[in-house]
């Protein structure tokens, strides 16, 4: 029997790890990540014992500890190999309490990838716990507890029940609000730009107005059509005479390697896939060894890593497409880790080609994003040669002038096997002096556009930019947002508050500035930072925070009166139990209808609310939320009795790898498919 007991989080993770390992002397097992945590219904934290949090096995958790237990009992040596974050971390200290291990001397191992080399290097370079880095978990786990237990009665008691505030998510939910709010208050502005189409024999080209007698145009400065006209029946048929031709080279530098934002956000815009199917594929890719660890804000890449790929740069592409020294790349973010790696394969040789049987279709999407990115950051720069035309009007009134761009790519360099959108129009054969006759003036109108909504690649960037959270909690951070109905993606993928949604943020940001406010919940995070580096105690930044945060709210339960969310709106439908007019009520979960004669007649009924998903049965409804006569909700197809498509769970926006069914989540790690013939299930960790 193997003396050594490895435990990790996952059984994907443990069996990649097994496979490097002589099974005679060690067993690997899995965890199924947090096996303590806080109490469910109540606080969990002893305020007046200096914030001592209160664990507790759960009973969904019992039988693996059970296990556990029984497993670690005969061994000589218990190794903790969670991941290498600060949830990581906090799992594995968990663990020396749940085993009755001595968290001075239990060891540790972490690695940035599950290959045999980096398992055997972490195997000989076993390390303790790092206990700041549990506490600033710890502190974390803790103030997002007090703000949630604490909040979330005010919000019910002034709003409506069922409703919740979070630390993190309620700047989040913020930014979608303001917008909304930008959106609707925006008016458009006009404004019109010229261009002119020049020609000499055969030879054609365009320019753009961008000066009036030497003076720049500003974009605002043509106002109208009928100022556009003029100028246009000024220069039509004239001559302009080329008055300068510049030409010079650009090097366009390769994009870095992905980090987890950066990652969230490239395969929003390529892929279509939410933050978190992202991170659910990639923590699949992950665990079964084909790349390193997918949280992270570093952009770090190993010595070994970088020759590698450049290894495979040469034989594949040839020296030109090798730098001379290795491109390095620095985190512009001041939090950032640069102890970690950056997102990239575990072995550069391995194409999706090599590997297309070994992953399903969404595994290989996001691998080859991750391959070509990495590849391409270790190849040399593209040469782009841009030619600048200006053109100026002659015997004309007015002088005006035109200015034409063009450009070709010299050498593709990291273009080669990452196509990015660069124009490549060519380069003219003009000379100066040349003569040309204006053909045709193209006036063009345009309007100001109001800013775009978020969605999940540009939220994710905001976060980033605002420093509200860190890299693993942003998928969380928009799934809590989607589930709670504060926000729902409309027809393209943007995030669109509801009316709760609205309600609950313009509450919160009145009455509690520092729960929702941008850089105070920025603070936090680099106080989390402190921690974390051991210059700072985790119970000093809760009192901190705390007692302030309630004596605000004790004044707020009595000062805030209760919001009407809507007006009793009377329809055209009638009560089948009384005969009174229904009306439209709401709740958390969206509007729907009430015996207007409440309380003495309680009937209700659903308003059928789209989910924006479809079908994956009947391949032609559409997901809707529904509710049975006992209230009790559940989501079915809109072409009921046709398809008989229905679950119990609200569906993802994520769909499972292998069947395409969506997923559900079945507990706080636990995701699994919602299709009862298929077995997919999968874990990931969450910081919220």
């Amino acid at each position: 029997m193997p003396k050594n007991l490895i435990i990790v989080e996952s059984p994907a993770k443990a069996k990649t790890i097994s496979y490097f390992l002589d099974k005679t002397s060690y067993e690997v097992v899995a965890c199924m990540g947090h096996l303590r945590d806080l109490p469910k219904g109540t606080l969990g934290i002893d305020i007046e014992n200096n914030f001592e949090p209160k664990y507790i096995i759960p009973k969904t958790k019992t039988k693996i500890v059970t296990n556990l237990k029984k497993i670690a009992k005969n061994k000589d040596n218990i190794i903790l190999a969670t991941d290498e974050d600060r949830e990581g971390e906090a799992i594995a200290w968990h663990l020396t309490h749940i085993l009755n291990l001595n968290v001075n001397n239990t060891k540790r191992i972490v690695f940035h990838e599950i290959t045999e080399t980096a398992i055997k290097e972490a195997l000989k370079n076993p390390r303790t716990i790092n206990l700041n880095l549990v506490d600033s978990q710890q502190a974390r786990r803790v103030l997002d507890r007090l703000v949630g237990y604490k909040l979330s009665p005010f919000l019910w008691k002034k709003i409506m029940k069922g409703l919740s505030a979070g630390r993190v998510q309620t700047p989040a939910l913020r930014l979608i609000v303001e917008r909304e709010q930008e959106i609707a208050n925006f008016k458009p502005q006009e404004y019109w730009e010229i261009q002119a189409e020049f020609q000499k024999n055969n030879q054609i080209f365009l320019g753009n107005l961008t000066q009036i007698n030497n003076k720049n145009i500003e974009k605002f400065d043509l106002k109208n059509q009928q100022e556009c006209q003029q100028i246009t029946n000024e220069i039509q048929d004239q001559n302009v005479k080329i008055t300068e031709i510049s030409t010079n080279i650009i090097n366009k530098k390769p994009l870095p390697p992905f980090t987890t934002s950066t990652l969230q956000q490239t395969s929003w815009q390529i892929l279509r896939f939410p933050a978190k199917k992202t991170m659910i594929v990639a923590q699949h890719l992950y665990e079964n060894g084909f790349i390193t660890y997918m949280r992270t804000d570093s952009l770090n890449l190993s010595t070994a890593s970088i020759q590698n790929a450049r290894d495979y740069i040469y034989k594949t592409f040839g020296k030109d497409y090798v730098p001379e020294k290795p491109n390095y790349y620095k985190a512009k973010s001041k939090l950032a880790q640069e102890a970690h790696e950056a997102i990239r394969p575990t072995n550069p040789s391995r194409t999706i080609k090599n590997i297309e049987k070994s992953l399903n279709k969404d595994e290989l999407k996001l691998y080859n994003l991750i391959w070509q990115r990495f590849i391409a950051c270790q190849m040399s720069n593209a040469k782009i040669e841009k030619q600048n035309i200006l053109t100026q009007t002659i015997n004309t009134k007015n002088i005006y002038t035109f200015k034409s761009e063009y450009q070709k790519i010299c050498f593709d360099g990291f273009l080669k096997i990452l196509p990015l959108d660069i124009k490549n129009s060519g380069i003219l054969n003009l000379k100066e002096n040349d003569i040309y006759k204006i053909n045709k003036v193209l006036p063009s109108q345009h309007f100001t556009e109001p800013p775009a909504r978020y969605n999940d690649a540009s939220l994710v960037k905001t976060l980033e930019k605002y420093g509200i959270g860190r890299p693993s909690t942003y998928a969380t951070i928009i799934s809590t947002l989607l589930e709670r109905g504060y926000v729902s993606y409309n027809e393209n993928k943007s995030f669109v508050p509801s009316d709760i949604g609205i309600k609950t943020c313009n509450i919160l940001v009145q009455h509690f500035p520092d729960i929702a406010d941008y850089q105070m919940t920025a603070n936090l995070e680099r106080e989390l930072d402190l921690i974390a580096e051991g210059k700072k105690n985790w119970r000093q930044l809760i009192k901190n925070f705390y007692f302030p945060f309630e004596k605000n709210l004790e004044t707020k339960y009595q000062k805030v009166q209760k919001i009407n969310l809507i007006e009793d709106n009377k329809t055209n439908e009638i009560c089948p139990q009384c005969g009174a007019p229904l009306i439209i009520k709401i709740s958390r979960f969206g509007k729907f209808l009430a015996c207007s004669k409440f309380p003495e007649c309680k009937f209700t009924k659903s308003i059928d609310q789209e989910t924006g998903i479809k079908c994956p049965k009947c391949k032609t409804g559409n997901i809707i939320m529904r509710k049975t006569k006992k209230g009790k909700i559940f989501y079915g197809c809109s072409n009921y009795p046709k398809c008989d498509f229905i679950i119990n769970k609200k569906p993802l926006q994520d769909t499972c790898p292998q069947c395409h069914y969506p997923l559900i989540q079945t507990n706080k790690t636990t995701y699994k498919c919602s299709n009862k013939n298929c077995k997919y299930v999968t874990r990931t960790n969450t910081n919220i």
